[in-house]
């Protein structure tokens, strides 16, 4: 299991302090999200790996349109040379064919997730959107990701291990709303310690808050780390 920070602070010095504090650990995985990618571009992933070359980058965009739009906007990522990134399962399984289809025809590609359920979703509130019970609808997801030839799936640590025996025992499973040591939950409603999370075989799970609000970041992390 690997451990993936997710980089959510306010402002792109206090992101790039926190790393300056972690850059002793190679081969970390950094989340990228929304927030950090439209405020400080492209630059920003490689100010990241100036402080580490080891760094691996997971970029948090979840794409979400037609096909074609699509496999357009993850070509224009695999060219970042990030090492992850993350599409939506349900904008279908011919986008996700077509994704991956342009994909293929470079040297090399990242890692290729799809977002099954957002950990945000309650049971009560993904019914309302999807008009299903959240468990089985994430199964379906993650088994129409996998036929359409994606690397693994965004979800819970709830459902890593029903995903795992559907599909196959490497298909790879992310999982945020990690509070490792029990921490608080904030806005996320499917949270999971890690020991929950070994429980369920996650490959990755990303840790944001924990970390970044932690009075020592370094420790907290040094302790994730022997953690898992």
């Amino acid at each position: 299991m690997k451990l993936c920070i997710a980089l959510d602070l306010p402002t792109i010095d206090e992101n790039l302090k926190l790393l300056n504090k972690l850059k002793e650990y190679d081969n970390l995985w950094i989340k990228v999200g929304f927030r950090s990618y439209i405020r400080d571009g492209k630059e920003f992933l490689e100010e990241i790996r100036k402080i580490n070359y080891t760094f691996k980058i997971f970029l948090d965009l979840k794409l979400y349109d037609i096909p074609n739009t699509m496999a357009d906007a993850a070509e224009e990522i695999a060219n970042l040379g990030v090492d992850m990134f993350n599409i939506h399962a349900s904008s279908g399984k011919v986008a996700m064919q077509t994704v991956m289809e342009r994909l293929s025809k470079l040297e090399k590609r990242p890692l290729v997730l799809a977002v099954t359920a957002l950990t945000s979703f309650s049971e009560e509130g993904f019914q309302d959107i999807y008009n299903d019970n959240l468990n089985k609808k994430t199964i379906d997801f993650a088994k129409l990701s996998y036929e359409a030839g994606l690397d693994g799936v965004v979800c819970s640590a709830y459902e890593s291990q029903g995903i795992k025996d559907a599909t196959n025992c490497n298909f790879l499973t992310l999982t945020p709303g990690i509070r490792p040591f029990g921490e608080d939950s904030n806005d996320q409603k499917r949270v999971a310690t890690i020991d929950l999370a070994k429980d369920n075989s996650v490959d990755f799970i990303v840790v944001g808050r924990p970390i970044y609000k932690s009075s020592e970041p370094l420790l907290k992390v040094k302790n994730i780390l022997e953690a898992l």
